[in-house]
């Protein structure tokens, strides 16, 4: 019997930049995350804890443990010199190029197609390594990855909302499946919701 792959992936909870409506920088949490540690320890029994590199998806994986293995291939996309600015201290023609042609780089930094290429070779890299992984990362990250196993076209990248601190469930054995859970399951097998 082939063992499956299930990966969850959480976006990290709600920084100040989020708020604003502003390109991420290496912000921290607009929450008291170290009080909020290991608040949700439980929630997933025995996984492989994996988060990006940045300050917000370090610390909303404390939330989970105190031991999360940092993970390159999740951290958010580079916007080079957009990061932390203001939409409206961003070149308009520049921000309409980029939204529009998902291989621009106006910001200097990385393109959605180079975002969603290499979020498609670690998910490639997780098929053959079965069991639970729990990776805390970016929107920007988490719609590439419904790109690649809903096999839909770059233009809908923009078309997919990720909330704070809300689950995705995909599961791997022999195709990628999104897996869409009710809220009367277990608590390990529940979705987060983001703080009111």
């Amino acid at each position: 019997m082939l063992q499956s792959t299930r990966l969850t992936l959480i976006c990290h909870a709600v920084t100040p930049q989020q708020k604003k409506g502003s390109f991420p920088d290496d912000e921290s949490v607009a929450m008291d995350w170290r009080n909020a540690g290991l608040s949700l320890a439980g929630r997933y029994r025995n996984p492989r804890l994996l988060c990006g590199p940045e300050a917000r998806t370090r610390q909303t994986a404390g939330m989970f443990s105190r031991n999360p293995v940092v993970e390159n291939a999740l951290r958010d996309g580079d916007f080079g010199r957009w990061k932390g600015k203001d939409l409206n201290e961003v070149d308009r023609d520049e921000l309409a190029d980029w939204i529009g042609n998902s291989a621009s780089t106006a910001h200097g930094g990385e393109s959605v197609d180079q975002v969603c290429a290499r979020v498609g070779r670690w998910l490639k890299s997780l098929e053959t390594h079965p069991g639970h992984v729990v990776a805390v990362t970016h929107p920007f990250v988490i719609r590439a990855a419904m790109l690649y196993v809903m096999q839909f076209p770059i233009s809908m990248f923009y078309l997919i909302d990720v909330e704070p601190l809300s689950a995705t469930e995909l599961r791997f054995n022999q195709v990628w499946r999104l897996r869409l859970q009710t809220h009367a399951q277990a608590p390990e097998h529940g979705k987060i919701h983001a703080p009111h």
